[in-house]
């Protein structure tokens, strides 16, 4: 399953209610720690390919970025993965803290939890 981009914050609430487990992932096109999250992301959603995920670019989509922040109460960080939950965050990593291994065990908690 493709990540699904968001460019809006009614997107964001849209595909909150379609999924009862969603990852997203907030991506800085010119950091390069970010970059380096971005290809530990695609490895996870490589490998996983059924995980439904959420994709934020924060410099073309700024006002999204920050909007998710204010609406589910994570701090904004760039990079981010944010794991939710029936529409609630129950997990969030940013940085070197974003590994392949660190959004499976994610998901499989939110996947486990959120039927």
């Amino acid at each position: 399953m493709p990540s699904e981009m968001l460019t809006s914050l009614e997107g964001y609430e849209q595909a909150l209610s379609r999924h009862a487990a969603v990852l997203l992932f907030k991506h800085s096109p010119i950091c390069p720690i970010s970059d380096a999250a971005l290809g530990r992301w695609k490895a996870f959603l490589a490998a996983n390919p059924e995980v439904p995920t959420l994709f934020v670019d924060v410099i073309a989509a700024r006002p999204v970025a920050r909007g998710l922040a204010e609406r589910c109460g994570v701090a904004h960080a760039s990079p981010q993965a944010i794991a939710f939950q029936n529409g609630r965050p129950v997990w969030n990593a940013s940085h070197d803290a974003i590994t392949a291994e660190s959004l499976a065990a994610a998901w499989t908690a939110v996947q486990t939890d959120a039927g």
